[in-house]
This record gives C-alpha cells, structure tokens and sequence, in this order.
C-alpha cells in the first residue's frame, strides 16, 4: 500500500466515522423523528429509495476497497490533474458535506431558515459533485480491466443516489410539517 493509499484509509476511517457519529447522533438526540426526514416523499417511493441507498452505500464500499487495496500506483495511473492525491479531495467533498447533513436537517426541522435550507442543498450537491468527479477520476485509470470496470459501476450506483436523488428528489419533497 503506497503512502496515498494509506492517507486515503485514513480519510475514510476518520471521515466515515464522522459521518456514521453524524447519524448516531442524529438518531439518539432526536428519538421517534426520523420519518421526518423522508419529508413528504410518498410512502411507496421510499422502499426504492432505501434500495437506492443500499446500492449507493455499497457502491461507496466497493470503490474506495478497490482504490486502497488493487490500485496499484507502480503499474497503474490516474490520469487527473492532481492524480492520486486528487482522490483525496474527492473524498474529503464526498464525506465532510455528508457529515453535515443531519445536523443541519434537524436544525431546519426545527428553526428553519433560507440559510439551513441553502446550507443543506450545499452540502447535498458537494457530495454529489464529489461522486461524479470520482467517476471521472475512476474512467481516467489507465490501463483498464474487468475490476476497473465493476468499480466504475459501483461508483455509478453512488452517483446516481448522491448526485440525482438526494441532491435533487430528496429536497423537492422536503416540505417542513
């Protein structure tokens, strides 16, 4: 494992951790409300939705595994301007928004304001912004292989969830009770 593939690890473990602790904290401060965060999304579209997040979630596993474990830096490139250390970035505007994201609902949920709405939205994008830049960075490894191309897809199945339905479904149902 090369040094960026360790501060890579190190990223996801600290930055997963935020975002999980996030959740947790969502979850034990705000007992009984989390149906309020699926705001008026109509109660037959949210069991295609947690699919969506499964495989987004899934997805997420599957590419950051494969670039801390099968990359290989001596035999394979990354034909991005910042190469490897760009997907250090990518994760850190995937994860750090994403940590954000509860805080900032639960706080509309209960003072809302343009500002939180604007805020969520933000971080929403961010993250979705973030999963595209990393299939860009992921179509970019050269040379290609069947892994390469499995990876590809899982880091689709993630952009499909960030960068289209919570970025842009999620909110347009998201009608303060």
């Amino acid at each position: 494992m090369s040094k960026d593939q360790k501060v890579l690890l190190w990223i996801n473990l600290l930055g997963g951790s935020a975002v999980i602790g996030s959740y947790a904290w969502g979850i034990l401060t705000h007992p009984g409300t989390g149906n309020l965060l699926w705001g008026n999304i109509p109660s037959r579209a949210i069991p295609p939705y947690i699919v969506s997040m499964i495989f987004g979630a899934l997805g997420y596993l599957f590419f950051t595994y494969y670039l801390i474990f099968f990359f290989n830096p001596s035999q394979m490139t990354i034909q991005i301007k910042a190469g490897f250390r760009g997907i250090h970035t990518l994760y850190l505007l995937i994860l750090i928004p994403s940590t954000f994201w509860m805080p900032l609902t639960y706080a509309m949920l209960s003072s809302p304001s343009s500002f939180l709405w604007i805020s969520i939205r933000f971080a929403l994008m961010l993250v979705g912004l973030g999963g595209l830049g990393m299939v860009s960075a992921l179509l970019s490894i050269r040379p290609r292989s069947r892994l390469l191309l499995t990876t590809v897809i899982s880091c689709i199945f993630f952009c499909f969830q960030t960068a289209f339905i919570d970025a842009f479904i999620w909110p347009s149902y998201f009608v303060l009770p």
